[in-house]
Formats: structure tokens, sequence, C-alpha cells
């Protein structure tokens, strides 16, 4: 039997690398880059339609994915990591930058603004 794929699709995945640039949203770094979910996916959370959609997800390093679970409090300051009950389309996002973004399902970001 197949398993049931839980992740984003194809088209996610691609919306939120070309959103992101291509490079990690903590370092900028271009290697070793996987798909960051903001509010975790575990206990079932992989059935929420939102889970899988752009504005949770953010294309990272595997080292930052690491540091974000090292570092909660500055990850969820910055917006990489988002705390339920909240929505992740309600928590913006830092980048390399220095700016603060908000990110939206369809794959856009917007900026509000430098780090506060």
């Amino acid at each position: 039997m197949a398993r049931r794929r839980t992740g984003p699709t194809d088209t996610v995945r691609d919306l939120v690398y070309q959103r992101d640039g291509g490079r990690c949203v903590r370092c900028d770094s271009v290697h070793r880059l996987t798909i960051h979910h903001r509010v975790n996916r575990g206990m079932g959370g992989a059935r929420e339609t939102w889970i899988n959609q752009a504005h949770n997800l953010l294309l990272v390093c595997t080292t930052c994915n690491g540091w974000f679970e090292d570092h909660p409090k500055p990850s969820y300051e910055a917006g990489w990591k988002v705390r339920r009950p909240q929505l992740p389309d309600q928590v913006e996002v830092r980048y390399p930058d220095g700016r603060v973004y908000q990110l939206t399902p369809d794959g856009v970001r917007t900026s509000v603004g430098a780090t506060r």
C-alpha cells in the first residue's frame, strides 16, 4: 500500500521556492534547502487545509531547520515558527534582508516594514 502524502504539493513547493528566492529565509544559504512548516503538522495537523499552503511554509536550509527547534523563542519572535491557535497569515516573518513580510496562501509576500 502506498503511503499517504502529507506534505505540500509540488505546485506549492515551487511557489515557496520562488517566493523565497531559492534561499534560506534565516541565513540566506542556497545549500541543503528544505520546506519548513511554521505551524507544526504533528498530531493529524496535515488534515487541516491550510497546513500545507504557502503562508505556512518557508524555504530553509537543514541547519536552520534544526536551529528553529533548538531556539524556539527567537524563532517565534521572527515568525519562523507560529504557535497555535494563531494562524500563519496572522504572523509576520523576518527575512535575511531585515524586512518583515506578510505571507499569503497563494505564495505572495508583502513587505510590511523593517524589523521591529
